[in-house]
């Protein structure tokens, strides 16, 4: 990687931000039930919510390997508190890309941070009959099903929401609140659960076509999502790095290095192993960070458990069928077993 390519100045200041303000509350956090709002508002005086906007909106216009570096550094000091930022990249782009009514609505204020917003699309990765479908009407289109995992409810003014129509995707940028037709059931989760996650079910909710950003194939989102596969990898990096630095020096910290590198360098083809490469090495920081503290590790106000936890829920957050793969022949031995076997 081009080092030249980021913003050091801007990665410092979320290592400082991360390690002065979001580390020392991140228990707080997690025991809280619901992100306290002056977490969001270090982020967002920090100008951090404009990290994935241009510059004409008020943004920064961050390179991506800016973004994914001030994106570690942050899900390092408090995941629960990253992730509900972290959803906020999708509308800004949304709404910076779109040549529709919705880019003088939201662009500035997702740039400025002035407005937050979330994402309701996780449901499009799973098999089988669409979770989320939408009609077109004379005047827009009526938006029926459900969209499980929409992060930060309550804390976000507007979601990102993608439903099927055919071969189609349809988004739209919706208000993110309950309605007669637009209701939320809140998910309770083992990790980062003070994000506030939530089901959306939409019973034939109406979307004008102002609130549409896009219509898209679905064949051409599957690939540009699998090509974006690298923005994710800052969630396992962020938490691994905290459990390598809680830890001490250890040959964990060269792994993780290694695989920075791999998950930067790596060819949408080689996405999906990098990905699992640095969910496996997650899983094997924190939990040597938990041998290492011992019994008072599984206390709730030690930082071990917390980034254990926390571990294990990014193994399945952002999970393709590819990358699971890799995951079980990593975290099983598979792939070992196999090459055994071949030998004999």
């Amino acid at each position: 990687m081009n080092m030249n390519q980021i913003d050091n100045e801007l990665v410092e200041q979320a290592v400082i931000l991360a390690d002065d303000e979001l580390f020392p509350k991140a228990l707080q956090v997690d025991a809280k039930g619901v992100v306290p709002v002056a977490q969001l508002e270090l982020i967002r005086e920090a100008g951090f919510h404009g990290l994935f906007a241009p510059s004409e909106f008020g943004g920064i216009g961050a390179s991506p390997q800016t973004q994914w570096a001030v994106h570690e550094a942050i899900s390092g000091g408090c995941l629960t508190t990253s992730f509900v930022w972290a959803q906020h990249a999708g509308p800004t782009r949304a709404a910076a890309e779109t040549t529709g009514p919705m880019k003088a609505r939201w662009a500035e204020a997702l740039a400025t941070g002035e407005s937050r917003g979330g994402v309701a699309f996780a449901h499009l990765n799973r098999p089988g009959f669409p979770m989320l479908r939408a009609e077109p009407t004379s005047d827009g289109w009526i938006f029926s099903g459900s969209a499980p995992f929409v992060t930060g409810w309550g804390h976000i003014d507007v979601v990102l929401t993608a439903a099927r129509h055919g071969d189609s995707i349809v988004w739209a940028l919706l208000d993110a609140k309950d309605s007669e037709t637009l209701t939320s059931r809140r998910l309770s989760l083992a990790a980062i659960d003070s994000a506030v996650t939530v089901e959306l079910s939409f019973d034939n909710h109406r979307v004008s076509e102002a609130s549409v950003t896009l219509v898209e194939g679905f064949s051409d989102w599957a690939e540009k999502y699998r090509r974006g596969l690298r923005s994710n990898g800052s969630n396992p990096l962020g938490v691994a790095s905290r459990a390598t630095r809680l830890l001490g020096p250890s040959p964990l910290d060269a792994q993780l290095d290694e695989a920075r590198d791999k998950i930067n360098s790596a060819t949408a083809d080689e996405l999906p192993k990098a990905r699992a490469i640095l969910g496996d090495l997650c899983v094997r920081s924190t939990s040597a960070l938990v041998a290492q503290v011992g019994g008072s590790a599984l206390f709730v106000e030690q930082q071990a458990q917390r980034l254990a936890r926390e571990a294990l829920f990014l193994l399945v957050q952002g999970q393709t069928p590819e990358i699971r793969s890799h995951h079980l022949e990593l975290l099983t031995g598979t792939s070992s077993r196999k090459a055994s076997t071949l030998s004999n």
